[in-house]
């Protein structure tokens, strides 16, 4: 028993950090994926990840049926200028992508999806980490205080990141 807690500790403090410095969404959804599998036995490949300005209330969305998953830009932005943290804004997209990417593989109702985005939280980051603060009490709450309502963000292309997930596998297009 004491080597398995170990083992489980052992992969917490790696996921930390690869989160820690992860550089870009692709990093960032590759431990996602990864999470996912190890606590849920779950995977799905071929996900494309957009960017729009959306709603502040709206962190992202996936459309059931298709493989991408549609992020809130101007939020992230707010995330990272409020912040000023890579961790924090590393955390905030883990969080985002993996409630979307939770609807990806088949959790399609809400009441199903944040008691597991909270599990795979804690399971792959310990009850002590933001990402696990981010499932218990809402990716927003890292915005508390701050006045969201009131900004006005422009409206502009959707545009699709590159590289976001990188597979060895063929598809037919």
């Amino acid at each position: 028993m004491e080597g398995s807690q170990e083992a489980n500790s052992s992969g917490i403090n790696k996921n930390r950090l690869r989160l820690d410095e992860a550089k870009g969404f692709g990093e960032v959804y590759a431990i996602v994926k990864e999470t996912v599998k190890k606590t849920l036995g779950h995977h799905r490949t071929g996900i494309m990840l957009f960017l729009d300005d959306l709603p502040f209330h709206l962190g992202a969305y996936h459309q059931a049926g298709t493989n991408n998953i549609i992020m809130n830009r101007a939020l992230l932005q707010i995330v990272e200028s409020a912040t000023k943290s890579r961790r924090v804004s590393n955390a905030f997209i883990y969080s985002i992508l993996l409630h979307e990417y939770l609807h990806v593989i088949g959790y399609l109702r809400e009441p199903k999806v944040r008691p597991l985005v909270y599990r795979v939280s804690q399971e792959s980051f310990g009850k002590d980490h933001i990402t696990t603060y981010m499932a218990k009490k809402g990716p927003w709450s890292i915005l508390k205080g701050l006045p969201i309502d009131q900004i006005e963000a422009p409206k502009r292309i959707i545009e699709i990141v590159k590289d976001f997930e990188r597979t060895n596998q063929k598809y037919i297009v």
